[in-house]
């Protein structure tokens, strides 16, 4: 709730900052008599900058929003895989069985206690889940006794599939951990949208009651999108941000 009332009141203050810029236009700079609201030139030019404007938002949103659902993705897969290696380990001598499920326990607590709120901060995973990985794979190609059956021999190839599996999510997890807008789109977003509004105040609509209900919705409309675009840009933190039920739900903190 607080971040919905924060998300309003900022939308409600690019609202307002673009109304009061209209206020003052008309105040200080109104038209003369026989002056002309506008002309072809200045309306082909802004026509072109909303055009490009809206391109560039709709760049920001679709990079943003791939990153999200890659995200999503890479964590369930990573977590259904961690699951199945743990499920697999019934195959395995008592002894190799206890380790895997010791260290499965233990990377999904480095995931969710550790790496979580690295991954807010944009920061790298670290070792320690790397090395978990190495020893969950070392422990499925040494533990096979012997005497393995038919049976046995396969759930140990599949644990290393799985294994295989789960390291690509992982990696996908920590680059979508990393990704973030790039500082050009940004600052396309913030000039783009200044130059917007400037050039619908100046030849824009001319009533002002007319003009400044317009400005108002697109100022607060712009703004909106922008703070949508900054949610998104972080997977792992904010409203929109992963959670972590894919792996609580297979291992309970």
């Amino acid at each position: 709730m607080s971040h919905l009332l924060s998300t309003v009141a900022i939308v409600a203050g690019g609202a307002l900052v673009a109304a009061v810029c209209v206020i003052l236009k008309h105040r200080f700079f109104p038209l003369k008599a026989d002056e002309e609201p506008s002309d072809d030139v200045a309306e082909y030019i802004s026509m072109m900058i909303g055009v490009i404007y809206a391109l560039v938002l709709g760049l920001a949103l679709v990079s943003v929003w791939d990153t999200h659902s890659n995200a999503e993705s890479d964590i369930s897969t990573e977590a259904g895989a961690l699951h199945q290696v743990y499920l697999l380990s019934d195959a395995l001598p008592p002894a190799g069985q206890q380790e895997i499920r010791t260290t499965v326990d233990a990377y999904a607590h480095q995931v969710t206690a550790v790496e979580w709120p690295r991954m807010a901060k944009h920061e790298s995973l670290g070792p320690a889940g790397w090395q978990m990985l190495d020893k969950l794979r070392d422990t499925y190609e040494t533990a096979p006794a012997a005497n393995a059956t038919s049976a046995q021999q396969n759930a140990g190839q599949e644990a290393i599939s799985q294994l295989s599996t789960l390291d690509q999510a992982r990696r996908g997890r920590a680059s979508d951990a990393r990704s973030s807008l790039s500082d050009v789109l940004w600052a396309g977003m913030f000039v783009g949208g200044i130059l917007t509004l400037a050039f619908m105040f100046v030849f824009g609509v001319q009533r002002s009651g007319s003009h400044l209900v317009m400005a108002m919705v697109l100022g607060g409309f712009m703004v909106f999108l922008i703070l949508l675009i900054q949610q998104l840009n972080q997977p792992f933190s904010g409203v929109f941000a992963v959670g972590k039920s894919d792996f609580t739900s297979y291992f309970p903190v």
